[in-house]
């Protein structure tokens, strides 16, 4: 099973892919690899404003996303919206990018107000790409995500229990998928030529 991290800040390190990187260590403790963070920052920002489908580096990205089982996505919210640099990624995806795949969302900013910026800017892209199925968002303010005085973010113990509720439904949800997936497979039958069959009365 193959998850791919996302990091959708303009700016590292940031509140938002340190949520995110402790998502992925949850994920470890459920027993789940991720594959190497996807930092939009160090993608061609010609190619993303020029919407260069044909760039290597945006043709690389989407092959990543076509390959993951589930996409873990981080972004900080500006003005009750996701960030410009994740929405111009997005805007170079094919429609089905996220066809077939588990999405859990994740962003930070400075406001609860701001908190439902995932269900209503950031979950409806996510659908129109067609993901399968769109996991409850976790949503921290600074707060829950505070600056610690050696460098480096922190996790609020209320955020860590949200993120450890949320790795835990989706380790559970792409377990189950794998399962139906290995059943339906076994309940396949071969297919017979006409002139094979055999009829009795």
């Amino acid at each position: 099973m193959s998850i791919l991290l996302i990091a959708g800040s303009p700016t590292q390190p940031s509140r938002s892919t340190a949520l995110l990187q402790a998502t992925a260590q949850r994920l470890h403790a459920h027993g789940l690899s991720t594959e190497p963070l996807l930092q939009l920052s160090r993608l061609d920002p010609v190619a993303l404003l020029g919407a260069q489908f044909d760039a290597a580096e945006i043709r690389e990205a989407t092959a990543r996303i076509a390959q993951a089982d589930a996409i873990v996505v981080a972004t900080p919210v500006y003005k009750a919206a996701y960030s410009g640099l994740l929405k111009v990624f997005l805007d170079v995806l094919p429609q089905t990018a996220l066809k077939g795949k588990l999405v859990l969302p994740l962003a930070t900013g400075g406001s609860p107000h701001h908190m439902l910026a995932l269900d209503y800017a950031l979950r409806p892209v996510l659908q129109s790409l067609g993901a399968r199925h769109i996991l409850p968002g976790i949503y921290a303010t600074d707060q829950g995500v505070p600056l610690l005085p050696e460098g480096g973010y922190g996790i609020a113990p209320d955020i860590a229990e949200r993120v450890e509720d949320a790795a835990h439904l989706l380790a559970t949800d792409l377990r189950r998928a794998r399962l139906q997936e290995s059943l339906y497979r076994a309940a396949e039958f071969e297919d017979i030529a006409f002139a094979d069959v055999r009829c009795s009365v």
